[in-house]
């Protein structure tokens, strides 16, 4: 037994990484004190590479990576081509006189807003304070940058999920009932992945394990209930809540901006990664509901005033995004700020289909460009990224139900009823994005062009 332990331990210590690390600081001389500004071109190219790699592991999009390395390469006299992907940038650097190409790529994505915000700052500041730098001192800066992990622990990035599922659970129609078990379910089933991805474990066996936990979870906190509390069996429905915290938001909205400024290789990129991303949860939930006998069936009806309703949807849609932004690494006052928004953009939209009986895709599009236009508007005054503000206040409105559902459907073979929700859900995820873009066309003038 201590002899396999001891094998393992030893395999895992040996065990080489698939990407190589590198090595930054070998490109800038320690002892020396030339500014960056003034240095070879290897040097400089070292700089901006990595800066579009910091920036594309925190999850933004190509128009922004490529932004932000063409406003360092102006700065250090360079001209600077750049291919964007999901996982890794090309790019070309001149300088009049010699050239330099660079292959560039990140072992996994994922989101941090909180590394994304402090990104934004150093490309905002770099004329003013890191071009009067040597490259060593710059690379050491970025050192700091790059230790921004999670903020959170598991078990806090857990009760972030269980809020938003939870609050997920109320705006989707059901009642408390579903709400709490959603909110047991969730939170295990986001400690769970939080702890693989910290190990590295790839990203299907992360989904696959966290959606199954979340199901099974749900099923035997309902069996419970109706145990010791005689809770009827029809509050089944709400273990599709429980397994919300895994909607491919960022990836799914970024995918929509990077194709509508025609970066087609980013694009297509992130919307893979977020079709897989909800093919393998939403294929383990259908396995899980047939092992478990749960049904995808409507939400008990919950009587509510128009005003209690409209109140208990700003209080759900706060919670909801709230716990998202954290799931992002937001700080406190960014998810607040996002939260905010949220509420306003989320609670327009359900108000829009109760009230005046538009599509569920066109009340979409009018909640992201209203939340896309909140954002616009805080982010003059408070400087955060808007990304960071408008993805999660919209990743409440992805239709992660009438996904689930319509795949659910398609495995019983209830092939009308999986298209009819399929539709559905293809019309919202079309029109948040196309929301999000039309507001950034409104108020950003760099955003209008294909320059």
């Amino acid at each position: 037994m201590n002899k396999s332990a001891s094998s393992t331990t030893s395999y895992i210590d040996i065990m080489e990484k698939n990407h190589m690390e590198i090595p930054w600081h070998d490109y800038a001389s320690d002892d020396s004190n030339v500014l960056i500004a003034q240095a070879g071109l290897i040097e400089k190219a070292s700089v901006i590479g990595r800066v579009g790699l910091i920036m594309l592991s925190c999850g933004t999009g190509a128009w922004r990576v490529r932004t932000s390395m063409n406003k360092l390469s102006k700065e250090l006299g360079v001209t600077c081509t750049v291919d964007v992907g999901l996982m890794s940038i090309e790019f070309n650097c001149f300088d009049g006189n010699d050239c330099v190409s660079q292959s560039l790529s990140i072992a996994n994505t994922g989101v941090n807003t909180s590394k994304l915000y402090r990104m934004e700052q150093f490309v905002e500041s770099f004329p003013k304070e890191e071009a009067h730098l040597t490259g060593e001192e710059i690379h050491k800066r970025l050192d700091e940058i790059e230790k921004i992990h999670a903020l959170y622990s598991p078990a806090k990035l857990g009760l972030a999920a269980a809020l938003a599922c939870c609050a997920f659970t109320f705006l989707l129609g059901g009642g408390p009932v579903e709400m709490i078990l959603a909110f047991i379910a969730a939170g295990i089933g986001n400690i769970i992945r939080t702890k693989l991805i910290k190990h590295h474990f790839t990203l299907f066996l992360n989904i696959a394990v966290s959606i199954s936990a979340a199901c099974l979870m749900y099923a035997i906190c309902l069996k419970a209930a109706e145990i010791f509390f005689h809770v009827p069996a029809v509050h089944e429905a709400g273990y599709i809540c429980s397994m919300l915290f895994i909607i491919p938001g960022f990836p799914f909205i970024t995918s929509g901006i990077d194709l509508a400024k025609l970066d087609l290789r980013s694009g297509l990129e992130r919307l893979t990664y977020s079709i897989i991303i909800v093919l393998v949860a939403t294929m383990f939930a259908w396995i899980m509901a047939m092992l478990l006998r749960l049904q995808p069936q409507d939400f008990t009806s919950v009587n509510l005033s128009d005003v209690s309703r409209l109140v208990l949807r700003l209080i759900a849609s706060f919670c909801g995004v709230f716990g998202f932004s954290i799931m992002f690494n937001s700080s406190i006052p960014m998810a607040a700020t996002a939260a905010l928004i949220g509420s306003v953009a989320n609670t327009l939209r359900l108000e829009l289909v109760d009230f005046t009986g538009i599509p569920a895709a066109a009340a979409a599009f009018i909640g992201a460009l209203t939340a896309g236009l909140l954002a616009s508007f805080i982010k003059k005054n408070n400087g955060y990224p808007r990304i960071s503000l408008t993805v999660p206040s919209i990743v409440i409105m992805v239709p992660g139900l009438y996904l689930y559902r319509s795949f659910y459907n398609f495995g019983i073979m209830s092939l009308t009823e999986a298209v009819s929700w399929f539709s559905i859900a293809i019309m919202i995820i079309i029109a948040l994005p196309l929301g999000l873009i039309f507001a950034r066309i409104l108020t950003d003038r760099t955003f209008r062009y294909c320059t």
